[in-house]
């Protein structure tokens, strides 16, 4: 008998990629595939964008940690779609219910409770609050930071993250054709997140004169944040990569990034040396910084906060990572659950199982 398995998650594009890896894998294997998100959100497009997956929508209000009056009318939003979620959960009937976190999924995770199993995979080494509230309705909660599990009790399994199997396919033959490199120095690749990082791209222009020495150099800056006055050769800038990223990443030697879970997930499963600049305190929870300092304790990535990133430091920071490449990478071909796909697969398998 089919197995059918509903996925949520939402907010932005980190909540929904991680599921694309989960959900092409499942529907292989003969499961019906259902995804609840908000009517509006990213996790709309992207699903759809997949293609071939029936695409549900309900209300969420976001969970904000400050004061606004949004608050109250955001509760209302949420109970709503708790009542739209549980009706689409018995009348879908699924074996398991797959979250991924965002604030669509508290709804849905509170909606299914009672009736059928759930799991729930933490991405930052700290459960964030929507995780938090939709822990206490799951199965199993995946975490992708082992030390997460002191977190999340009983329920807790380390499994790694998901990583999406067309970031193996890169060539970097390719990668540096597409960015016009000729290929006699080695590659630095600057990712900011979807959005940029405009501290990292500052920082980075500014340096350039010390880097371009050295590197090649291709920056993703993020929409309407190239810059035609840094424009130089060896220097390629674009505002967002989709398809090329893979080739991209294989043309890299070392890489510039931001720390977010996914984003050093993926570079550790692709072995690639990084200098992780977190987000700072004063614009997020601290996730970022937690998940850059467990990644410098393991010898993964080299770290650089915010607040002393000066074009001086990066240049020497990037450098002495160039310098000690090797060395990073030894320790990430030695780390379990570099990709979690397939242990995070188990235990929704598992899930789904049990149900019958």
């Amino acid at each position: 008998m089919q197995h059918t398995a509903v996925f949520t998650g939402g907010g932005s594009a980190g909540h929904v990629t991680p599921n694309l890896a989960l959900m092409r894998a499942l529907r292989r294997e003969g499961y019906a595939i259902h995804y609840i998100g908000t009517k509006s959100g990213i996790e709309r497009k992207l699903i759809e964008e997949e293609g071939g997956i029936p695409y549900h929508a309900i209300s969420a209000g976001k969970l904000r940690r400050y004061f606004s009056l949004e608050n109250v009318a955001d509760v209302f939003r949420t109970l709503r779609g708790v009542g739209q979620a549980r009706r689409l959960v018995k009348t879908l009937r699924p074996d398991v219910v797959f979250s991924k976190g965002g604030y669509v999924s508290v709804p849905v995770v509170a909606g299914a409770r009672g009736l059928t199993n759930i799991v729930v995979h933490e991405s930052d080494y700290t459960p964030g609050l929507s995780n938090r509230i939709a822990n206490r309705y799951a199965t199993t909660v995946c975490v992708t930071f082992e030390d997460t599990l002191a977190h999340v009790g009983e329920k807790g399994v380390f499994t790694g993250t998901p990583i999406r199997a067309e970031l193996y396919g890169g060539a970097a033959a390719r990668g540096r054709v597409f960015a016009g490199l000729a290929g006699s120095k080695p590659v630095l690749l600057t990712m900011g997140g979807s959005l940029g990082a405009q501290a990292v791209n500052d920082a980075l222009r500014a340096a350039l004169p010390e880097l371009l020495k050295t590197f090649d150099i291709v920056h993703l800056c993020g929409a309407g944040k190239v810059s035609a006055q840094h424009a130089q050769p060896g220097y390629v800038q674009y505002e967002y990569i989709s398809k090329e990223l893979p080739d991209l990443l294989a043309a890299a030697d070392i890489v510039l990034s931001r720390a977010g879970a996914n984003a050093v997930f993926e570079l550790l499963a692709l072995k690639k040396p990084a200098l992780l600049v977190p987000l700072p305190k004063s614009a997020s929870r601290g996730d970022q910084i937690l998940n850059a300092r467990y990644f410098e304790k393991k010898g993964y990535a080299a770290v650089l906060p915010q607040e002393e990133l000066t074009p001086e430091a990066l240049a020497a920071a990037l450098l002495a990572l160039y310098r000690d490449r090797a060395r990073y990478v030894a320790a990430m071909a030695a780390a379990a659950h570099a990709d979690g796909t397939e242990a995070v697969l188990g235990e929704i398998r598992r899930a789904a199982e049990a149900k019958r």
